[in-house]
Order: structure tokens, then sequence, then C-alpha cells
């Protein structure tokens, strides 16, 4: 009698929907199936609403099958944890802790935890922060301009969407080769959330999210940076409590504020020929992600290589070209057949040698999250020996 394959589930929580992958538990995990789940559920608790499609979808596709593990992606890790880390009662304790800094995604991903632990008792689970990638920014780059008692609380630039920029990185060591992999870069992951990050010799050096997600340039339904004194006006005018503020700025401003329509970029661009909001929207999307690369390429101190990715970043040549647009001062130049064709290199070759010293490789890699909660799953739970 043959043994059950042994596999491993990746369970991603975004704000929208909730990605879950089932893979070989291997040193080079395999993936054997995916799917989106949707957040919410019509007639469901809010706790169950998200819990029981994913458990649903495990117990489909882990039969026969041996289930070894389920990894998880949490936005935050807080100052202490960085590294992936298998789930204990000491680390579920102090996850809890940081739902302060993370109000918005923290208790939904704690509530999956709790539910496969429910489920499946006994089953390893690891914790894969976000928040990982970027611990080793420089401390100019972490430090917020504010009391020091407030950085003794855990109040700094955090950075996120590590897990998507550990999947770049590699993946792009293994397309470019390591020179690539180790120059001066950019990653711009846009999607509904969107954040771009410097990496220069492999590490992070500076990104544009800070101390939350809702922070750096405009997003779907997230405002992204605000002068501070917006925010004490507004909360004082309507008397909102901070709660209510966290709210407008995370889930009522963006895209979806300007346009007063859609956070959703296809329906914007559907719009705006006709719509001078959704038009505007657009327009302050791409300048602030243009924005961001120049200042991040003032970091670095140049550009060799960018790379877009993320929902937008991967299938939107419209929005690619436009971010691109002005940016030849720093040797973008996109060949645009390539570019509409999504292809992985959208940029232009250059023709002479003293152009090849200052020409920026465009990208467009395919991000995996859960390909990186694998990996790590695989390293921390144990891959089983071939026989």
């Amino acid at each position: 009698m043959t043994r059950a394959e042994p596999v491993a589930v990746a369970i991603n929580a975004g704000s929208s929907s909730v990605k879950v992958a089932l893979f070989t538990l291997a040193a080079e995990p395999e993936l054997l199936v995916r799917a989106s789940l949707p957040a919410q559920a019509q007639g469901r608790s809010p706790v169950d609403a998200r819990s029981r499609p994913v458990l649903d979808w495990i117990e489909e596709n882990a039969r026969g099958r041996d289930l070894r593990g389920a990894g998880h992606r949490f936005v935050h890790g807080g100052a202490s944890h960085r590294s992936p880390e298998r789930i204990t009662p000491a680390l579920r304790a102090a996850l809890g802790e940081l739902v302060l800094l993370a109000p918005n995604q923290l208790p939904e991903e704690l509530e999956l935890l709790d539910s496969i632990a429910a489920a499946h008792p006994g089953l390893a689970q690891i914790a894969c922060f976000d928040t990982g990638f970027h611990s080793g920014m420089p401390a100019v780059a972490r430090r917020l301009p504010l009391p020091q008692i407030y950085a003794d609380a855990g109040v700094e630039r955090y950075g996120f969407h590590g897990l998507s920029y550990e999947f770049l990185l590699q993946a792009l060591a293994r397309i470019a080769g390591e020179e690539a992999a180790a120059g001066r870069v950019i990653f711009a992951h846009l999607g509904s959330g969107s954040s771009l990050a410097a990496v220069r010799e492999r590490q992070c050096v500076d990104t544009t999210m800070g101390f939350t997600p809702i922070g750096g340039v405009v997003m779907s339904s997230r405002s992204g940076d605000l002068d501070p004194g917006a925010m004490t006006f507004i909360a004082r005018r309507d008397r909102l409590t901070a709660d209510e503020l966290e709210e407008l700025l995370s889930c009522r401003s963006g895209l979806l504020g300007i346009s007063g329509v859609s956070g959703d970029m296809r329906l914007l661009l559907e719009r705006e020929t006709d719509d001078p909001s959704c038009r505007l929207a657009v327009a302050a999307y791409v300048h602030s992600v243009r924005k961001a690369i120049g200042a991040l390429t003032a970091v670095l101190g140049g550009l060799d290589t960018l790379v877009f990715s993320g929902g937008i970043g991967e299938r939107s040549p419209a929005i690619r070209a436009r971010i691109c647009t002005g940016l030849d001062y720093l040797g973008v130049d996109l060949d645009e057949p390539a570019n509409q064709a999504n292809s992985p290199l959208i940029s232009t070759a250059p023709s002479l040698p003293q152009e090849k010293a200052r020409a920026v490789a465009v990208r467009v890699i395919a991000t995996d999250e859960e390909q990186v909660i694998a990996r790590a799953m695989a390293k921390l739970i144990g891959a089983p020996e071939k026989p």
C-alpha cells in the first residue's frame, strides 16, 4: 500500500479574497492546486464568512493526502517577528498583542489560524511576515520623525508586501542572473494594495508603505500618504473616532475616493474617457507611482532594473506605459509592442555601447507569495526524505 503524499497548504488572506494553494511538502515545493476564495459570504457571521470557505477547500483538496502543515501570510510581525516561525501558544499570544498595529488585517488572519487549529488539532502551522523583507532597512529609512517614546513603542516604517518582494527578487535572479538581482532594483507591486521597494545588493533600502499598509502611493481604497494636518482637520470637523478615521482612509479613499465610482482600475480605465473623476483617479495613481520611482531611484543612486508585478502591474499595459512615460531621463525606454503583449521584458535593447551603461531593464514578473510560504513550510516543518 502506497503512503499518502505529504502536502501543505499556503493561505494568503487579502482584503477582498483569500488565496489558498496546496503544495507538495518538499524543498522545492510543487504546486498541486490553487484558488482565490471570496473574503465575504452572505448569510454567515464575519468569522465564518472567511474561515468556512477555506476549511471546505482544504477538506476537498487535501482528501487522500497527508496534510502536514498550514502556512499563513501575516501582514505584521511587529519589531520582534521578522523571519517565518512555527506557531506556538507564545507566538499566538504575541500576535494577538499586535492587533493594534494592523487592526484591519490581523484579526481576520488570526481567525483563520484559530479555525484551522480547531478543525485540525495538532497540525503544524507557521507564520510568514510581510514586514520581514524590509527589516534590514537602514535607520534613516525606518525611523519616523516622532519623539523617542513612540519609536520605543514600535512606531516606525515597517514596509509591507514582503513575501511578494522576496519571490520577485529570487525570480529576477533566476531570469536575469545574480548580477541583475544584486544591482539597483525597484520592485513595483501594483494591485488593490500598491507599494514599491528599492533594493540594492539584494537588501531593501527603502519602501513606500510605512507604519501601516495605508501609507505610500495612492491605492484602490487606501489614501496613501497624506498631510497629517488633513487627517486632524477631518477628525475634528466630522468628530471622527480613531477607528472611523482609519475606516475612511483605508476603505473609502484612494481611487474610490477620487472617482466616487470604484477602486477597480479596470473599470476606471473603461470610464475615464467620459468621466473626469475616473480620469483624475487614474492620473493620480500614475503620478504617485511615477513620483515614487523617481524618489527611490535617488535613494539607490541610479536604476538598473524596474520590475512590475501585482494585478495591475502584471496585467495593465496602459498603466505601465503611463508610469514609464517621462522616465527616459532615468534610462527607461519602453518597447510598446512588448508592453502590449505583457512580455517578460518590455524595455528596448540599447543599440549603442554608451546607451547600455544607463539603460534600465523593465520587466514584468508574476508574483507568487504562496510559493514563498510553501518554501518556508518545507524548511520549518521538514520536507520528508525521498524513499
